[in-house]
């Protein structure tokens, strides 16, 4: 299939630019898998559409305030690193700009002293891979007095509460991006989850900014993905094998947990066991996914690995009809949009 098999028309002011309150008053389509019905929900209903003995599976990762403004010594020009992911313990891959000023031996200062780096080399993506020192805080507390939260290019108005590009459950700090399906979830919405006696386990993906880069390739199969650190841990994996024997359905939140879930089982011969790794997996139409039986997760940008990704779990043609649907319907498009199910 081509790129351009995965383009629809979104106007601009379909682009969410805020997210709503409560988290959960967004909309949902529901997207019947096997038929292709659509209806029309908001997203607390989305408990009525969970059956006893299923299972989710949350992605717990939480962003970083990755976005550093600084200076470059000793001239005192002004500079922008973003922190896409750690390649070992103080050494980071960042984007810089402008790049120029980023050569391997120069060095920043970031938050008055907070923060100090120097260019150690530029990968062949022209990122930089970057030392930074720090005082006796350690490395994230600094970042976290320095930093901003790195939203995406479409986002152009401020966030107020940093927290709300959170889910509520994160816990392993590491994204470059937030897991966006995860959003609309509330405490008290997770909780009348589990009281229906729907289980809830945790993988882990730090999202790296590759996910929001455009396929540039006409041919999808030419397209080379990014690689992203995953966690499958054993508890999860018994939860879903559990879910599994019992006749309940494994329901994914968001790509980047389907995207763990299915890397996992293809190390693993198609089975879910404990992995702890990275992945570069493709899901695009022809894939036979081995994992997860439903998903939920918020519509995408046009011609996305992760529209195309939908397309892969819904059909092209169901996923392509939707998307022209919510279009009409106006729906609230990417980060802090609305939300799809497709069970």
């Amino acid at each position: 299939m081509k790129t351009k098999d995965f383009y629809y028309e979104l106007p601009k002011e379909l682009i969410a630019q805020t997210p709503l309150e409560p988290r959960d008053s967004s909309r949902l389509l529901v997207l019947d898998r096997k038929s292709g019905e659509i209806a029309h929900r908001h997203f607390y209903n989305i408990i009525d559409e969970l059956n006893a003995g299923d299972c989710l599976i949350l992605n717990n990762s939480r962003v970083l305030p990755a976005r550093i403004y600084g200076i470059k010594e000793p001239t005192g020009a002004c500079v922008e690193f973003l922190l896409l992911k750690q390649v070992e313990n103080n050494i980071w891959e960042c984007l810089a700009g402008p790049g120029k000023k980023a050569k391997p031996g120069t060095k920043f200062t970031f938050g008055d002293g907070v923060l100090r780096c120097e260019v150690l080399s530029v990968t062949e993506d022209g990122n930089r891979i970057a030392k930074f020192d720090y005082g006796e805080e350690g490395f994230f507390a600094a970042l976290e007095r320095v930093g901003k939260m790195p939203l995406p290019p479409y986002i152009t108005e401020e966030l107020k509460d940093q927290e709300r590009y959170q889910t509520v459950y994160s816990s392993e700090l590491g994204s470059a991006a937030a897991p966006t399906a995860g959003l609309h979830f509330t405490k008290e919405l997770l909780s009348k989850i589990k009281d229906k006696g729907i289980n809830i386990g945790f993988v882990t993906l730090h999202v790296g900014l590759g996910t929001f880069r455009p396929v540039k390739a006409d041919e999808i199969t030419d397209h080379k993905m990014h690689s992203e650190h995953i966690e499958l841990p054993p508890s999860t994996a018994r939860l879903i094998n559990e879910t599994r024997n019992n006749g309940g359905r494994v329901i994914a939140v968001g790509t980047t947990s389907c995207r763990t879930l299915e890397a996992a089982a293809t190390v693993c011969g198609g089975r879910i066991e404990p992995y702890v790794g990275s992945t570069d997996i493709f899901i695009y139409p022809g894939y036979e996914f081995k994992a997860i039986d439903g998903l939920i997760t918020n519509f995408h940008l046009p011609e996305s690995t992760l529209i195309m990704l939908v397309s892969a779990f819904a059909g092209y043609e169901s996923t392509m009809n939707a998307y022209k649907i919510a279009v009409e319907e106006k729906y609230r498009f990417f980060s802090f949009g609305d939300a799809m199910a497709i069970l």
